[in-house]
């Protein structure tokens, strides 16, 4: 039976519960072997660079995860070039698991421009899709949904720190911890 990885990239700046939470139901509904957190250097479709360093936000992805036996890590993003291309990432782990089934999650935000991913027509033969929807609206697309209506967004939580409210509940403690440390989100 081939082993079933599913890669879930983004910024995660921060990572925080609702991420978790749609992880965990992605590896429990589609009956993955495991999850692998890779967060990307720089999006090429996001206008924005991540306020973060890469080396912090893995710090953070590792801190929120440490104890889940089937959630991993990957900085693989992180040490190639900017931009940070599903594709190569995709090629990386299928030449470490050449006989794995690689699932892609998504956020339902991504959907309306994934054909403009590089080498979309590729990717899409390489890789199950399956896009994680914290909206709960219904679907306008055929690929595969985990649904959980969750209302936390990075955004938020990076505003909440800047005006000097508490993030407690939004982010697990151990990156709430980082965030303090390291002096993140407060402009």
């Amino acid at each position: 039976m081939l082993k079933k990885i599913a890669i879930y990239g983004g910024t995660f700046d921060p990572v925080h519960h609702a991420h978790l939470i749609l992880a965990r139901d992605a590896l429990e509904t589609l009956g993955l072997d495991e999850v692998i957190f890779i967060p990307a250097a720089v999006s090429p479709l996001k206008k924005a660079a991540p306020v973060a360093s890469g080396e912090l936000r893995l710090a953070m992805l590792r801190a929120a995860i440490k104890g889940e036996p089937k959630f991993a890590t990957d900085d693989c993003e992180l040490r190639r070039p900017s931009p940070s291309y599903t594709i190569d990432t995709v090629e990386e782990l299928r030449r470490r698991n050449n006989d794995a089934a690689i699932y892609c999650l998504i956020g339902e935000d991504n959907v309306d421009r994934l054909s403009e991913w590089h080498r979309f027509a590729q990717l899409k033969r390489m890789v199950h899709f399956v896009v994680l929807d914290r909206r709960g609206q219904p679907a306008s697309h055929s690929y595969r949904v985990i649904d959980r209506k969750i209302d936390i967004s990075a955004t938020e939580i990076r505003t909440r720190v800047a005006s000097g409210r508490s993030i407690r509940y939004f982010v697990p403690s151990t990156v709430e911890e980082i965030i303090r440390r390291e002096k993140l989100y407060l402009e």
